[in-house]
């Protein structure tokens, strides 16, 4: 059996939109009144995030002062992934036929996500993305779950994958951070990365996955290609 286990925030769902709106948010809350501040415009600003720049150089760079930077990352800390603001996610060019793909060659598919399961579900619903995966295909955090870093939850999540999931003969992951990919290579697991979500290249590169590609289509475009290939 084939698996594919995706990321869902970049591969599936863009949250440019939504970080942008929050960064608009903490600015304007966080400026003195009169205080003249420079708002990026979201290309820079997505930028900026991409490289991973820390939230405080990005309200330095955006005119505030290191007192009020440091409020501004808590601020956004505290909003981001709150609910007034995931509506304004969106899914990624070429998901759900990336998806519907998967689907119609057989492929057992999972989804794997910082999202809690409140988050998860209001994308489902919002996306109409619950047909892709059954709930034993789910692997997220729950509503009560209290975060460290990616790079150390992410991997439990995976661990916990691989003990519940039936045996697969060909496993791949495909994600847009270094957590993805730690989590995927601790586990001996082939890792995709993908360019449509929070790192650009540079960002990806050092923790050497087996594939950088653009976006999710092209990696289950080489899933399939090599798993024909397998085969014949």
């Amino acid at each position: 059996m084939l698996r594919i286990i995706t990321d869902f925030d970049g591969p599936i769902i863009d949250v440019s939109e939504r970080y942008y709106r929050v960064y608009l948010f903490c600015l304007e809350k966080i400026r003195r009144p009169n205080q003249q501040v420079r708002q990026l415009a979201k290309a820079e600003f997505w930028q900026l995030k991409r490289s991973r720049i820390p939230e405080k150089q990005i309200a330095v760079i955006s005119g505030l002062d290191e007192a009020q930077a440091q409020d501004f990352s808590q601020l956004r800390r505290q909003t981001v992934h709150t609910e007034p603001y995931f509506e304004y996610d969106t899914l990624a060019p070429g998901a759900v036929e990336a998806l519907l793909k998967i689907q119609q060659a057989g492929v057992d598919l999972v989804v794997m996500t910082m999202r809690r399961v409140r988050e998860l579900d209001y994308a489902f619903k919002k996306h109409d993305l619950g047909r892709f995966f059954p709930e034993n295909r789910c692997y997220c955090l729950s509503n009560d779950y209290v975060k460290t870093r990616d790079i150390d939850d992410k991997p439990l999540l995976m661990a916990r994958a691989i003990q519940e999931l039936p045996p697969a003969s060909d496993i791949w992951m495909v994600g847009d951070t270094e957590a993805d990919i730690i989590s995927a290579t601790k586990h001996g697991i082939k890792v995709i990365a993908v360019e449509c979500g929070i790192r650009d290249r540079t960002q990806l590169e050092p923790y050497q996955p087996d594939l950088i590609v653009s976006d999710l289509s092209s990696a289950v475009d080489l899933v399939l290609e090599t798993a024909l290939q397998q085969t014949t």
